[in-house]
């Protein structure tokens, strides 16, 4: 195995015996506020991003007929090469102009492209914002735990870190505080009063321009934060500022390159799982229970309404004119899936309508005839009850109802359809805010047991937890309910998301904690950027690879979500193979 030593001159440090943040004065305190502000932040525009891709994927891609779940992993890569390419940007300019210079930058970028996100009008311009948003996000993690690993005490240095991770879950249960106010905004129509250059304002829309205010923050960075005195003690001893931030040194130094490949290596593997599966959690249980609320409407007869309002659109076409601008074929309720049986020609129907996308123009009189058609030919290559006879004849001479009640009951199915969208919101929500609550543990427990035992057997814990709590969500998360005070609750979410957060995030404290270690002060930044970010690049894989699963490859079970979690699962195995060959930091000094 290779020597991975820090050098005769290192000494291990002493041990402390007073609590680690008595070792802070104010500024100290100060530069661990403001840098954790910085990554809070970051980590709120990431959440934002996860929790309105859905339905900015519906919506930008409507009428387009392409899969919402495979450019959700689309949109995600992107973001991810994004985050590779800012990392590799402005973790070089991290070493070489300034740590807190840098920070400012990065804040300023990824603030003010989520905002930009807000006036996306397609996939293609929102994939662009997200990209740019990338760099601003990928620059600052590696400038941020820099700054605080070189401004820390030495004693006081895995704790502090360990806390600026375990801040960012602030960040994330932030970002589902704002979804769910917002989701319910738009159920009011309050948000639909509002409109961006043109566009009506949407939950989604409206949460990306929220995603803009850590600009101010910057103004902070400028005024009082300066750089450490480490990176300025470097700076003087190389005049020429050649080896600051150079990919030379640090790829032509045998044991800087070892740790740079190995570190990203184990960054590959907790980002490709959290990006590739756990922050696809909120999407796995709006998907798992849908099918929960559409039975609970089922059981209450609204499939057969929905399908006698499909059949009436058959009879009478010129109805269609008065649906709702908010009506969605995606609200009706599919009765096959109850086990019903139903006339031919209103399934034909059925069927046809669901299959376009959520705009009311797509529906056209024209469309519904060809429907009917098809419909008269399925009939009658099918023998049928009397009495689906006499319906069916009532529907087609077209006094199943009038274009009056037709719309009410559209206006029936919008209200219902809009219900159950907020219910999915809610629960999306409460499952990465749950996520995030056992994440923050997790991340600040890592820092704990990492002075203790060391931090590759922590990482070696920390892999094998994640890959099993990761599987159990995704194998045995249920629909199950119970009822507490009147309410009803999907009780698996209350304790099997918040155990796959701890051990999932709890990787990325050791991250925190771990690379700013591996790599001298010239070199800290970009070294830490690239263990961190550079692995997106073969992180990026991980959402589209999960996309490609669930639109391809499981498409035809009941959760291909659930399936393509499950495979995923796989990736932890890369971080367990990676720990044997990585060296031991505990009570070690940074290295210079």
């Amino acid at each position: 195995m290779a020597d991975f030593s820090f050098g005769s001159a290192a000494k291990p440090l002493g041990k402390l015996d007073r609590p680690w943040w008595r070792e802070l004065n104010r500024y100290h305190w100060f530069v661990l506020l403001v840098a954790a502000l910085g990554w809070m932040f970051d980590c709120l525009d990431q959440q934002l991003f996860a929790l309105a891709r859905a339905p900015a994927m519906a919506e930008l891609l409507k009428g387009t007929g392409l899969d919402v779940n495979a450019y959700s992993g689309y949109v995600t890569a992107v973001f991810l090469m994004g985050w590779a390419s800012g990392g590799i940007i402005f973790g070089i300019m991290g070493d070489r102009v300034g740590r807190a210079k840098t920070m400012m930058i990065t804040i300023l970028i990824y603030s003010a492209c989520t905002g930009l996100s807000a006036l996306s009008y397609s996939v293609y311009d929102f994939a662009a914002y997200r990209f740019i948003t990338g760099l601003g996000v990928g620059g600052e993690f590696a400038v941020g735990v820099s700054l605080v690993a070189e401004v820390m005490p030495e004693l006081a240095r895995p704790y502090a870190l360990g806390l600026l991770q375990a801040l960012s879950a602030i960040g994330n249960v932030s970002s589902a505080v704002i979804s769910l106010a917002f989701a319910h905004l738009e159920r009011e129509g309050v948000l639909g009063r509002f409109h961006l250059f043109g566009t009506q304002l949407t939950a989604w829309r409206a949460m990306f321009l929220v995603g803009a205010l850590p600009a101010l923050l910057a103004v902070a960075i400028r005024r009082h934060l300066k750089e450490p005195e480490r990176w300025q003690a470097a700076v003087k001893s190389d005049p020429t500022q050649k080896s600051l931030g150079s990919f030379r040194e640090l790829f032509g130094n045998p044991v800087w390159r070892r740790r740079a490949i190995g570190g990203m290596l184990l960054a590959c593997a907790g980002v490709i799982a959290l990006w590739g599966i756990g922050f696809f959690s909120g999407d796995f249980t709006r998907s798992l229970f849908r099918s929960f609320y559409d039975q609970q409407a089922r059981d209450h007869g609204d499939a057969e309404l929905d399908r006698q309002f499909v059949a009436s659109l058959v009879a009478r076409p010129e109805s269609i004119e008065k649906l709702p601008t908010d009506f969605k074929p995606s609200y009706l309720l599919s009765p096959i899936a109850a086990g019903e049986q139903s006339s031919t020609d209103a399934v034909a129907v059925y069927g046809a309508i669901r299959s376009l996308h959520d705009d009311r123009e797509s529906i056209s009189k024209s469309a519904v005839l060809d429907w009917l058609d098809k419909g008269d030919s399925a009939h009658n290559r099918l023998e049928q009850s009397s009495g689906q006879r006499v319906r069916r004849a009532a529907y087609l001479d077209g006094t199943a109802a009038d274009p009056e009640q037709i719309a009410a009951h559209a206006q029936r199915i919008v209200a219902r359809g809009k219900a159950v969208e907020f219910q999915l919101s809610l629960w999306a929500a409460i499952s990465l805010m749950l996520f995030n609550i056992g994440g923050f543990f997790g991340v600040y427990g890592f820092s704990y047991v990492a002075q203790s035992i060391g931090r590759r057997t922590t990482f070696a814990i920390a892999f094998t937890a994640a890959m099993l709590s990761t599987a159990l969500v995704f194998g045995f998360l249920s629909a199950a309910t119970m009822t507490v005070g009147g309410v009803t609750l999907f009780r698996d979410v209350f304790w099997m998301m918040p155990l796959m957060g701890f051990f999932q995030l709890s990787i990325f404290g050791g991250y925190a904690i771990y690379f700013p270690e591996l790599f001298p002060t010239r070199l800290r930044s970009t070294g830490t950027s690239f263990c961190y970010n550079v692995g997106r690049f073969v992180a990026a894989v991980g959402p589209y690879t999960l996309g490609l699963l669930a639109s391809e490859v499981y498409q035809h079970t009941d959760q291909p979500l659930r399936w393509s979690g499950l495979t995923m699962c796989s990736i932890f195995l890369l971080g367990l193979a990676v720990v044997p060959f990585m060296p031991e930091t505990k009570g070690q000094p940074l290295p210079e």
